[in-house]
């Protein structure tokens, strides 16, 4: 079992990796926040780098959201087209934070169930890092069905754009 929330997949292409990068290229951009003409900019789904056979991407979102996925992904070609080996996990700020707050909330259960002998609070120092953990594993699925609908729909051959 995993620590972090993650998902991976494999999908299987009739496009060759050339097209794929292709339609994967236009509706991704590279990002400089640093620019600040480019950063309100419309039009991509993703935000990310994009290579030869690689790519890290995310959504393009209106207001911050701790619990985007971050996409990794691998081409590889095959005689009838290609195969994507796709990682979605937390970015790693996220990952630190949600691993800090459930360290602390553990570390607090332990305590007051130990040291100060105050079995309530050690309960609702449980329960409040089991609520957190869930809400953010929670709320990182639905990204997740977010982004796998626009990535899908992506690789659809019968789509022309």
């Amino acid at each position: 079992m995993e620590i972090f929330p993650q998902y991976s997949e494999v999908l299987v292409s009739a496009l060759d990796p050339e097209n794929v990068i292709d339609r994967l290229a236009r509706v991704t951009r590279n990002v400089d926040y640093l620019d600040y003409d480019r950063v309100g900019m419309t039009g991509h789904k993703f935000n990310g780098v994009i290579h030869d056979k690689t790519f890290k991407i995310s959504l393009v979102i209106d207001k911050a959201d701790s619990f985007l996925p971050l996409i990794t992904g691998k081409i590889e070609t095959t005689p009838l087209g290609c195969i994507l080996f796709l990682n979605y996990r937390l970015f790693p700020g996220s990952g630190f934070f949600l691993a800090f707050w459930s360290l602390v909330t553990l570390v607090l259960a332990v305590f007051f169930l130990t040291a100060r002998d105050e079995p309530v609070y050690g309960l609702i120092s449980l329960l409040i890092g089991i609520v957190n953990y869930l809400f953010a594993r929670n709320h990182f699925v639905r990204k997740i069905k977010k982004s796998q609908a626009i990535f899908h729909k992506l690789l659809n051959p019968s789509d022309r754009d």
